[in-house]
């Protein structure tokens, strides 16, 4: 007895959650990846003093992966509706089948996402990339707006 109450628990929380993440929808500017390129470019010039010539190619980089990746983005979009209507009608069947497709979209994308972090690392300097790492491995990567992170203020 206590398992089912359990596993109605857990189905509930992910019902919420998943609600809660769909209702947010996209961040602004979504659904245009030359805009998303853009910030993202301006950022990285910020941090790593990238070269005229480096922002061009890292705008390239950066929009092609995310024209590439906004079909894939669509389709994650419906797979969680897809998962949380099968919660809703407690359908195991189609809770796997939404889950695998899930799992197979993430990896598309965690692929596209690296592919296009390892075309812009090549055109970086040697003092750029290890600028780069070091950003990477702090403790406050992506944490933007809070202290010591992008546009949050300076850490004490």
């Amino acid at each position: 007895m206590k398992i089912k109450a359990s596993i109605a628990a857990l189905l509930l929380l992910v019902l919420t959650a998943s609600v809660l993440l769909l209702a947010q929808g996209p961040p602004p500017d979504a659904a245009d990846p030359a805009t998303q390129a853009q910030h993202h470019v301006e950022f990285l010039t910020k941090l790593l003093a990238l070269t005229a010539a480096q922002q061009q190619q890292a705008t390239t980089i950066f929009t092609a992966a995310a024209t590439s990746t906004s079909a894939l983005h669509e389709q994650m979009k419906t797979a969680h509706q897809s998962l949380q209507a099968a919660i809703v009608a407690n359908n195991s069947t189609n809770i796997g089948v939404a889950a695998t497709t899930i799992g197979g979209l993430t990896t598309q994308l965690v692929t596209a996402d690296a592919q296009a972090q390892a075309a812009f690392y090549l055109i970086l300097t040697a003092d750029q990339q290890a600028k780069l790492t070091e950003f990477e491995q702090s403790p406050h990567h992506g944490h933007f707006g809070g202290p010591g992170g992008p546009g949050g203020p300076p850490m004490d």
